[in-house]
């Protein structure tokens, strides 16, 4: 699967879980350690951790495992590593607090199907 498929793949399924406001993003020419950021977040911390644990679940149904994932626990923000996709998962305060979106401003953003929300 190319790296834009899984991508797409990732946001699909955290948008069974009604993830909030997912942005997909280019980053491979501007970084060397992935090729997708996507970024999303939850109401609460509990709907978040629900996101990522479905996302390992599915993503693994797919083949897939995450090579790294981190900030499970608390789930204000998880960082989910696929290699060629890095899937950020925020609490929506936190989200706006460490604004990543306005940090990779120069990075194309890749149009997301709203039908799947």
């Amino acid at each position: 699967m190319n790296p834009l498929d899984k991508a797409l793949l990732c946001v699909n399924i955290i948008l069974e879980r009604k993830a909030l406001d997912p942005v997909l993003f280019k980053v491979a020419k501007l970084t060397s350690i992935t090729d997708y950021f996507l970024i999303a977040s939850g109401k609460s911390s509990r709907q978040v951790q629900a996101i990522a644990q479905h996302l390992q679940r599915r993503m693994k149904e797919e083949g897939f495992t995450a090579f790294g994932i981190e900030g499970e626990k608390d789930g204000h923000w998880i960082l989910l590593d696929y290699s060629d996709i890095v899937i950020h998962l925020f609490y929506q305060p936190i989200r706006e607090f460490y604004d990543l979106e306005g940090l990779w401003v120069e990075a194309p953003r890749i149009e997301i199907d709203k039908k799947a929300e």
